[in-house]
């Protein structure tokens, strides 16, 4: 009898509790039902490490440090493929780009692993709403919208419409230059040119427009209103919400105001603007995607006037994504949710603006393949949060790290690791090394695809020959054609110290490496001089590791 008493009198309490809040006293009703994390996953396309909580010298990227400030910081956090289809299906799977088939951009996940289970369908499938705004796969086609998201955004709720310019452009001269160049491109080059990623508009845009005008102030806006949408109609069920930010990709288009906050004699251009010194001639492209823009030389350097206009571009690209995650944030604190959310921010990987001579992604190297990656729990101690890990970690980790953190199993065809434990110790002894891969970049159309007949019969076709003829120098007898444009793989492995770029036929697993690159990052971070002739002892240690793979080299 006592105990039933007692019951009665715990639940009265619980009603109480309940029912005096006030209507929009949403935090302590949500504490009462809640025990699953809610997931907010915000990625951003083509950002380097270039924020103010990366200790840049320029970026100006208030939200972004202020999450950084609630949450732990990784220094060195890889991607698996440094362009974006293979990266984000990667990170999406949980798998690398060999296990899943996926190394170029236009080849869909789903064609070689139908069944495969995704990040947010395995939220999905343990009781979680899951939904995304703009771009978390590569794009429409992949977006997976039937298997892994369990509802579309609240677009019926949107007091904006969106725009549907020609290129996205504000400016009307900028429309005219999109279509008019993309008319004489096909017409000089026939109907394919477009998908081989010619006939583009201005690579830059700065319009007094508001930040809804472009895609990712929009695409903000709607996961706001989403987030809310997801809280009227079942407050009780956690959600994963994904939103993708375009920028800082080409094309830069920004608000004026924020390129205003940047003053052009203050933004400074790299030094680092020669290729690597003994470096593999095939590792690097001559700009394709860039060079593919309105106004830009399709061969030869980048003057120097033009190049600190493109970085002024990006920035200010940076700044804008910038506001729209600062007001995400702010509508999950004003709905009560940030005490039971996990908010992680991430980048598909890096980008040269300059460096090593080119402009774009798609290399081995570290400026491409290191990304930014912000994570802040609930339950995060107050000793971690806004502090920095040194450890190493890999985006195919964060899969089974959220999966941990919401306490779901883990499937068994996972390939990374759960960082769950460097929430709580920073500095512990973690992976000995991380992977990232990439075909052959100097023969490869910027999407990873192989060289097609358009590309060499247009104004690269020069580019091109001048390339080949650099690889042929360097690479002698080794040269084959098939070889080199359609198998030939470079295996990047950055251990605390080194990196290490292992290029081979990827057909065969056994073969003989066809050339070598180790960059020593105690003496040299920026990666100017290939000593793996140099110090061939270190580098054979160094291959023996590799060798190993990544299940040789998780954390013990």
């Amino acid at each position: 009898m006592k105990k039933t008493i007692h019951l009665f009198k715990l639940k009265l309490l619980v009603l109480g509790v309940i029912f005096s809040c006030k209507p929009n006293d949403k935090k302590v009703i949500r504490e009462v039902k809640k025990t699953k994390p809610n997931i907010v996953f915000i990625a951003v396309d083509d950002l380097r490490p270039e924020l103010g909580c990366y200790d840049s010298d320029i970026a100006i990227t208030p939200n972004i440090d202020k999450l950084a400030s609630t949450g732990l910081t990784f220094n060195k956090a890889y991607c698996q493929e440094a362009i974006c289809s293979p990266s984000r299906a990667s990170l999406m799977t949980g798998a690398r780009p060999e296990s899943i088939n996926v190394i170029e951009n236009f080849k869909y996940f789903r064609d070689a692993n139908p069944d495969i289970v995704t990040l947010p369908q395995h939220f999905k499938n343990n009781g979680y709403e899951t939904v995304h705004t703009g771009k978390i796969f590569h794009k429409p086609a992949f977006a997976d919208l039937d298997i892994s998201w369990s509802r579309k955004p609240a677009y019926e709720k949107m007091t904006i419409k969106k725009e549907n310019t020609p290129g996205g452009y504000a400016l009307l001269e900028n429309q005219i230059l999109f279509k008019k160049n993309r008319a004489n491109v096909i017409a000089k080059y026939g109907k394919n040119a477009p998908r081989n990623g010619l006939g583009k508009g201005p690579a830059y845009e700065n319009a007094d427009v508001p930040d809804t005008f472009y895609e990712d102030g929009y695409n903000a806006e709607l996961a706001i209103v989403t987030l809310k949408d997801l809280q009227e109609k079942n407050p009780d069920k956690p959600f994963f919400l994904g939103m993708g930010m375009k920028k800082p990709h080409l094309d830069w288009l920004a608000p004026k105001k924020y390129w205003d906050m940047y003053d052009p004699s203050k933004i400074k251009l790299t030094n680092q603007n020669k290729a690597p010194t003994d470096g593999a001639a095939m590792g690097l492209h001559p700009s394709f995607e860039l060079r593919a823009r309105f106004g830009i030389p399709k061969k030869g350097p980048i003057s120097d006037d033009l190049a600190k206009k493109l970085k002024h571009a990006y920035l200010a690209s940076i700044s804008y994504i910038d506001a729209q995650i600062g007001k995400l944030i702010n509508a999950i604190n004003e709905e009560g949710l940030r005490e039971n959310t996990i908010i992680i921010l991430w980048s598909d990987h890096g980008w040269h603006l300059g460096e090593m001579g080119i402009w774009g992604k798609a290399t081995n190297y570290e400026i491409s393949t290191r990304v930014p990656l912000i994570i802040a729990t609930p339950n995060m101690s107050q000793e971690v949060k806004g502090k920095k890990s040194e450890a190493l970690v890999e985006l195919v980790d964060m899969y089974p790290t959220l999966a941990d953190l919401a306490n779901l199993p883990l499937p068994k065809h996972l390939e990374g690791q759960s960082f769950k434990p460097l929430l709580a110790n920073p500095n512990k002894k973690w992976k000995d090394a991380a992977f990232s891969q990439f075909p052959s970049p100097a023969l490869r159309e910027w999407a990873a695809n192989p060289l097609s007949k358009g590309m060499r019969e247009t104004y690269f076709g020069p580019l091109i020959e001048e390339v080949e003829h650099k690889i042929k120098t360097q690479q002698k007898d080794k040269w084959d054609r098939n070889l080199f444009e359609n198998y030939l793989m470079g295996y990047a492995m950055r251990t605390e110290d080194y990196r290490l770029i292992v290029w081979k036929d990827y057909r065969d697993t056994n073969a003989e490496p066809v050339f070598i690159e180790l960059y020593d990052h105690k003496t040299d971070p920026n990666e100017t001089v290939n000593i793996a002739n140099k110090k061939s002892e270190l580098t054979n240690t160094l291959l023996a590791q590799f060798n190993k793979g990544w299940k040789g080299n998780v954390a013990r």
